[in-house]
């Protein structure tokens, strides 16, 4: 039989499972404190999380025995320079008959460093050749002159452009975007800034709402006037400025459905926080703007994802930044994010019904072992043990499942009764 095929439960034995799952549900309601003894449990944790030390190791600090690279913000002239100086040597090496190579920094996975000292990813040093008289390479070569050539055009007129239009300045040439996207990366790191310095961004996908004010390009914004879409993020985050808020927490949403709920019950409003969202995989701008506020307004991050190993992946990204990425790993990363759920142990501990679990496939399951052999898992007690029950239970759960006690139990009784029991890791 296959395992997608489940064993059909005794006639009466759902009525009853769901009757039991709302008895208990109703008793966990009755655990909660009054708001103020919760939020006093809010105001510790922000104290706490604003005396840490702002004091952060950096990359230089660790004298690794093994170089690794790291890039910064440049400002237009500087990456101008710096691609100016690129096509003078190939048109150099060019001249003395050589030809010509760019010499690119290899982001593969052999050359990746988990470092615990800083909590994050990082790139080693090794670089790779890709010379324009190899039929192997002359056509990413030409993709990399090309974007070159697109960027440094881009910064002279000192506009932003979106990876979306740069794809469609020579569509034929990059035949398709993850081509040109591939090799803006590529630029990026060789040219030793990040992708912002570029002027190359992605489209709006992150959104936030709740107790939070920022200048956008000059214009004020009030987030807690936004509507149940919330905010987007703005893109070009070097024009967001003047963060203002009186929220206790930031509360770091995975999927859109349940940034809406929090967002109409107002959840902010009851317990003062900043609601964000990605919906789903983190793009940068949404890790950028995370970092900011993080940074700036000294808060506390509390996570809530989906109880899979994809939740887990995603927010692992925000805390420990994407390979795909890593050598930008400084200014992407948020450390120390609290998951506050869904976990695996959750699904028992609040009688979530069975007929509202998944059962994870076999790729589900090999994406959760490879998450335990990684160095960021294993460092953490507390996120091998959920892991290992993930695994062997062979069960996987969306926040959505905690509408099966109400559209607004997540709001009214789960969050609540989690921050009051400061249940998290």
């Amino acid at each position: 039989m296959s395992e997608k095929k489940r064993r059909r439960p005794e006639p009466g034995t759902s009525k009853r499972s769901r009757s039991s799952s709302s008895s208990h549900a109703h008793e966990l309601k009755n655990q909660l404190k009054p708001d103020t003894e919760i939020l006093s449990s809010l105001h510790r944790l922000r104290a706490a999380t604003q005396s840490s030390s702002d004091q952060t190791l950096t990359l230089s600090d660790l004298n690794l025995s093994s170089p690794c690279r790291e890039v910064s913000d440049l400002d237009s002239s500087s990456v101008r320079l710096a691609i100016e100086r690129a096509a003078l040597s190939a048109a150099r090496s060019i001249l003395s008959g050589n030809g010509f190579s760019f010499s690119i920094p290899s982001r593969s996975s052999s050359n990746q460093l988990y470092l615990p000292e800083l909590d994050r990813i990082v790139l080693k040093d090794k670089t790779s050749s890709r010379p324009f008289a190899s039929l192997s390479t002359v056509r990413k070569a030409t993709i990399t002159a090309r974007v070159l050539s697109l960027v440094h055009a881009i910064l002279l007129n000192g506009i932003h452009v979106t990876k979306r239009d740069l794809f469609y300045t020579d569509v034929k040439l990059f035949g398709d975007q993850t081509q040109s996207d591939a090799v803006l990366d590529d630029v990026s790191c060789m040219l030793g800034c990040t992708r912002s310095s570029l002027h190359v961004v992605a489209s709006e996908k992150g959104v936030v709402v709740g107790r939070l004010v920022f200048s956008d390009d000059g214009d004020r914004i009030d987030c807690t006037r936004m509507g149940i879409g919330g905010k987007a993020i703005p893109p070009n985050i070097d024009r967001v400025s003047d963060l203002e808020s009186d929220a206790l927490f930031i509360l770091l949403v995975e999927k859109d459905a349940a940034f809406m709920r929090l967002a109409e019950d107002r959840f902010y409003n009851r317990f003062p926080c900043i609601i964000v969202t990605a919906k789903g995989q983190p793009d940068v701008a949404t890790r950028l703007f995370l970092k900011k506020m993080k940074t700036e307004l000294k808060l506390p991050v509390l996570a809530l994802v989906d109880s899979d190993p994809y939740g887990l992946k995603i927010l692992s990204v925000y805390m420990c930044g994407s390979k795909n990425m890593s050598y930008d790993s400084s200014n992407l990363t948020t450390p120390d994010i609290k998951w506050l759920g869904i976990r695996p142990s959750d699904l028992d501990k609040y009688r979530v019904p069975e007929q509202c679990r998944l059962p994870m496939t076999d790729q589900d399951v090999k994406v959760g072992k490879d998450l335990l052999e990684e160095d960021f898992v294993k460092r953490n007690e507390g996120w091998v043990r959920e892991l290992e029950m993930m695994v062997r239970t062979r069960q996987k759960a969306e926040i959505q499942a905690l509408s099966s006690f109400g559209f607004q139990y997540l709001t009214e009784v789960y969050l609540p009764l989690k921050i009051q029991q400061q249940d998290w890791l």
